[in-house]
């Protein structure tokens, strides 16, 4: 990302660029702690030896990751997950509401019945669960909307945010609510904008568009402007 100032040391972005139904960048996130790495995201099939590859670069390999946290199931957030765990020996974790979907017990809400090879879920996750990390804790905080049991991660002694698909950076403002017509409630994610803006935060990681360094103030006119 950028210097440890700006993001609080033991978080890293892994920015690439996919192929997925069109090309975009998708921003994987890895934070330290004492165990190894935690991956937030893996990306969709194919984004498994770019996470390596940045890996390496940060003096890490794909091994020591030892715990996955998806946001939710989509597929160019989960997709790449089996591809992962043949690799390595990782934890998955996610919200109990997004843990059917990457089970394969239940069809992904959006995409076209094509869906990627289903993954185990060791770890089912509510709000306000905290991971200790090299950051300081890391906290679960529930944003449905996008998904149903969608959720971000805050870090609140760095008051960075890793938003998923919560909030988005890839458009023309600097940051954004969520996309409607990748959103299936938007009344709900909404919402979910809300919760956040009532958060600390200085600096935010989009999935889609990367490191922002806005916060709280933005967060809070995106929630009251499409409130409106």
């Amino acid at each position: 990302m950028h210097s440890d100032h700006e993001r609080g040391a033991g978080v890293h972005t892994l920015p690439m660029t996919i192929e997925y139904g069109r090309t975009m960048t998708i921003t994987p996130t890895a934070v330290e702690t004492d165990h190894g790495l935690v991956l937030i995201d893996v990306g969709p099939a194919g984004a498994v030896d770019g996470i390596r590859t940045h890996l390496r670069s940060l003096g890490y390999d794909l091994e020591d990751v030892w715990l996955v946290v998806l946001t939710h199931h989509d597929g160019d957030h989960a997709g790449g997950l089996s591809d992962l765990l043949e690799a390595v020996d990782a934890v998955v974790a996610t919200h109990r509401e997004e843990a059917p979907f990457v089970t394969g017990e239940r069809a992904p809400i959006k995409g076209d019945g094509d869906r990627y090879p289903p993954v185990e879920v060791d770890i089912e996750l509510a709000d306000g669960v905290r991971i200790p990390t090299l950051a300081g804790p890391m906290e679960i905080v529930a944003t449905p909307g996008h998904a149903p049991g969608h959720c971000s991660l805050y870090f609140p002694e760095g008051n960075l945010l890793l938003a998923g698909d919560a909030l988005v950076a890839d458009g023309s403002e600097p940051l954004a609510g969520p996309k409607p017509e990748f959103t299936p409630d938007m009344d709900c994610a909404l919402e979910s904008v809300a919760r956040l803006a009532a958060l600390e935060i200085d600096h935010v990681v989009c999935h889609h568009g990367g490191y922002v360094d806005r916060g709280s103030e933005t967060i809070r006119e995106i929630a009251e402007r499409r409130a409106d």
